[in-house]
């Protein structure tokens, strides 16, 4: 009967290792943003800046 809760906490422990380490990599990613394009006149071709 021991075994069998001695196995269900290391389970339970590898499981929250894992969860944990899971979630840290998701909070250290580095999100980029792409740059805004910028507007072209259609009819010229012509880049317009504001």
């Amino acid at each position: 009967m021991f075994a069998y809760i001695a196995i269900a906490v290391v389970i339970m422990l590898v499981v929250l290792l894992l969860t944990l380490v899971s979630i840290s990599k998701g909070y250290n990613y580095k999100h980029t943003v792409d740059p805004m394009p910028e507007e072209t006149d259609e009819a010229t071709g012509t880049v317009n800046k504001q």
